[in-house]
């Protein structure tokens, strides 16, 4: 997709709510259309929260397109493969290679990064444009969605108007709140966090790849981040108690009393972090459209999942794509934007994947959490199968190219002379 070229004050005007990953790339899509945004964060400075993340090459596509894929794989670790393992008795249950065969297949590669060197990257190439103004500690209290325009109200009385809105704020969207109004799904499901040096990893767990040590009603995950000079490590378990949405500070006993019955090789890695972070998951119930008129949703804030794909990010730099996309096609021959056509055509284009996103995650945490005989049948699942099974498995996930974003919309919301994004 080629830049458009406006001025600021000739440009339609999209207020971006939330400035994480997925707003930050909102903000490139839409400016690289000739769209003029105001992004609004609520903290203090911009950042991002949380340890490593994995990209695989659905998100390197969408990267490329906003024009920052390079700068993301300059501090990315490429992985050699994928592994997973049972936690109670050391098995491995399957490895699977993503190397040159797996990049030949998918067109770019598999990854990990530190979340904080992803959204920099982001934030740098939002930092380069002009059509793009960042504002922060901007938490809105008051979204007014009626009328010609929407306007924005922030918790120091500051008012922002504008064409559009964007919700990138994630599960406790305010945006999402207007538009929808349904109440996150708790999972039940608790995630600690932690970033530790390379020389406090066993030695004979320093793996090139990310590992999911599969365990009962429990799992941990490593792997390497910033050269291998960091290793990312995640424990998931189902919490005992009553879970409210949220993160806050974690307590090393807590996970130790969640992972008695697992083998000592992966439990050591609960001694290794100082501190941990944790986090009360949720999602959503999938539904058929997130915009009306001149709102729209984007990444968490309109299909919020769990971890166990390491999709999230993923499906919100997809998003933004498919949403300059969308852009793009409703744009009349005069060069005149008709955004409540395009954001439905977005949200056309993205439910169904999404949606199968979600529900695919919620299995792949059954999977991961097998216990008596289904994880017997875990383990047995790829026994004999070589990577090319594993590889059309996932087809339908990594595959994805931003030229091809915008093929599942209902093609009644397709424009007549729509020009597809390849053409631009």
């Amino acid at each position: 997709m080629n830049p458009t070229t406006r001025t600021p004050k000739s440009a339609p005007r999209v207020l971006l709510i939330g400035g994480g990953i997925g707003g930050m790339a909102a903000a490139l899509a839409l400016a690289r259309q000739g769209l003029a945004v105001e992004l609004l964060e609520q903290s203090h400075a911009i950042g991002e929260i949380g340890a490593g993340l994995q990209l695989g090459p659905n998100a390197f596509a969408a990267l490329d397109a906003l024009g920052v894929g390079e700068a993301v794989r300059a501090g990315a670790v490429f992985t050699d493969r994928l592994v997973m393992m049972d936690a109670v008795d050391c098995r491995e249950v399957a490895s699977v290679p993503v190397g040159e065969a797996f990049r030949a297949r998918f067109g770019n590669p598999y990854a990990v990064s530190h979340r904080a060197d992803l959204h920099g990257a982001l934030y740098a190439e939002v930092q380069r444009q002009p059509l793009i103004r960042v504002h922060t500690g901007m938490q809105v209290e008051v979204l007014e969605l009626g009328g010609a325009q929407v306007r924005a109200v922030a918790h120091d009385g500051r008012i922002f108007t504008a064409d559009a809105v964007v919700g990138c704020d994630g599960v406790k969207s305010v945006v999402r709140e207007k538009l929808v109004g349904d109440a996150p799904r708790v999972s039940g499901h608790v995630v600690y966090r932690a970033v530790v040096p390379a020389e406090d990893m066993p030695a004979d767990l320093r793996w090139n790849a990310p590992v999911v040590w599969a365990g009962p009603d429990c799992h941990l995950v490593h792997y390497p981040l910033r050269h291998g000079e960091q290793y990312n490590l995640v424990v998931t378990f189902h919490s005992r108690d009553k879970e409210v949405w949220g993160v806050s500070d974690g307590s090393k006993a807590e996970v130790l009393s969640y992972f008695d019955g697992v083998h000592a090789r992966p439990r050591q890695l609960l001694d290794r972090p100082t501190s941990w972070r944790r986090w009360s998951t949720a999602d959503r119930e999938p539904i058929a459209n997130w915009s009306a008129g001149h709102a729209t949703l984007l990444g968490d804030a309109a299909h919020p999942m769990m971890q166990y794909l390491a999709q999230g990010a993923c499906m919100a730099l997809e998003d933004a794509v498919t949403l300059g996309a969308a852009v793009q096609a409703c744009r009349a021959a005069d060069g005149g934007d008709d955004l409540p056509a395009a954001f439905r055509l977005y949200a056309s284009a993205r439910v169904a994947r999404t949606a199968r996103v979600v529900l695919s995650v919620r299995e792949m945490g059954r999977l991961y959490h097998a216990k008596g005989v289904e994880r017997a049948v875990r383990n047995s699942l790829w026994v004999g199968r070589p990577p090319e099974r594993f590889y059309d498995a996932v087809e339908w996930l990594y595959a994805w190219r931003p030229d091809r974003c915008l093929d599942e919309a209902d093609a009644a919301l397709r424009p007549e002379r729509r020009r597809h994004p390849a053409d631009a």
